[in-house]
């Protein structure tokens, strides 16, 4: 049997729930630092940022007091992966070939790739745009769904930075080490940012817009 890093993290965040605590009580209950399963102790430094795993005394705690075998906790985390959701792909040069629509204007025939959608998992956060430093990319208003577990971001990915001073960004990561990360914006109205690592809370990918 084998569990991913979001797996593992996800099923802690499912039995809190499931016990009507906070991971942060979940942790406390079991005799752990309040902080043990915080989103900012789930990675650590590197680029891009180390994925960390919850010890097996933690995950041997929390079983205890819920009073959950390792079985239902492996139940909880999915140990199947689930269905993916794909849509059909073609790049646009291609898009404008006979063949590839119906009259209708429907795919058709095999020609195409696909492309997966982002599944529903705990660690996804639906955010709303807000100001103007990101246009013409993202506009007020815009939609966006941001992995805050992806654990490959890396320079140029688009993403959103959560800091402990309460700021919530969405931004382009231009520059990233083990002591900071730099942001840009895409409207030049606005000048890139530097931010230590010991100020982000948690840093995550942004994985689909709806305008």
């Amino acid at each position: 049997m084998s569990l991913s890093h979001s797996q593992i993290w996800s099923a802690i965040d499912s039995l809190a729930r499931r016990e009507g605590l906070s991971a942060s009580a979940l942790a406390r209950r079991a005799g752990l630092d309040a902080t043990a399963f915080n989103p900012s102790k789930r990675f650590g430094p590197g680029d891009p940022p180390r994925p960390r795993w919850p010890s097996t005394e933690s995950l041997t705690r929390i079983l205890g007091v819920t009073g959950l075998s390792l079985g239902a906790f492996a139940a909880l985390a999915g140990d199947a992966a689930p269905a993916r959701t794909t849509v059909p792909l073609l790049g646009l040069a291609q898009a404008g070939q006979d063949g590839f629509f119906d009259d209708a204007g429907l795919p058709t025939g095999d020609g195409w790739d696909q492309t997966e959608l982002p599944q529903s998992r705990d660690s996804l956060l639906g955010l709303r745009i807000t100001g103007d430093s990101m246009v013409p990319l993202y506009r007020e208003g815009d939609r966006i769904i941001v992995d805050r577990e992806a654990g490959d971001v890396r320079k140029g990915d688009r993403v959103v930075v959560r800091t402990t001073g309460g700021e919530t960004l969405a931004k382009v990561l231009t520059g990233i080490s083990a002591a900071s990360i730099t942001l840009d914006s895409i409207n030049p109205a606005y000048p890139p940012r530097a931010l230590p690592r010991r100020d982000i809370v948690w840093m995550g990918r942004i994985l689909w817009v709806s305008q």
